[in-house]
């Protein structure tokens, strides 16, 4: 190794929950540096949630965080001319980064009239183990679980 690798930054938490999670989930929310929009939608979405399931918001969340993190993932290694997909484990850190990504792109896909509309319902899906992004951790796992043949060119 060249360089020295770069220290993790400590995350602030958010202003209402206090949650660093949450703090994280409004950052890639966030559209042009416009941060109070990201919290606006943010916390109308966990109202939203409040709502229509009648359990604390933070615990939906954080079901749905744990619903779509990946556990297993596939990756390109090229071996010999060849590229095989191979399957690996993943790290804490990516697995809620991937879980992120993933509940927010489908979130953009969905066609209900509001972000925060939106989220929510995203949300609650997730939570209960259904919704698109639920359903795109299942399709990892699928890969991953079909390439087993290939672990042993793990690195």
């Amino acid at each position: 190794m060249r360089r020295k690798r770069a220290e993790k930054r400590i995350r602030r938490p958010d202003p209402k929950y206090n949650d660093i999670l949450i703090g994280r989930f409004i950052n890639s929310l966030m559209n042009d540096g416009k941060k109070q929009v990201a919290q606006k939608i943010m916390y109308e979405a966990m109202n939203i949630m409040e709502e229509k399931s009648k359990t604390e918001p933070l615990e939906i969340f954080k079901k749905a965080m744990n619903n779509v993190q990946p556990a297993i993932e596939v990756r390109s290694r090229r071996v010999g001319g060849a590229n095989y997909q191979v399957p690996s484990e993943v790290r804490p850190d990516r697995r809620i980064a991937l879980a992120i990504k993933w509940i927010l792109t489908y979130t953009r896909a969905r066609n209900e009239k509001s972000m925060s509309v939106k989220l929510a319902n995203e949300l609650l899906a997730a939570s209960t183990g259904e919704g698109n992004s639920v359903k795109k951790k299942e399709d990892v796992h699928k890969m991953a679980e079909a390439n087993k043949a290939f672990a042993h060119f793990r690195w």
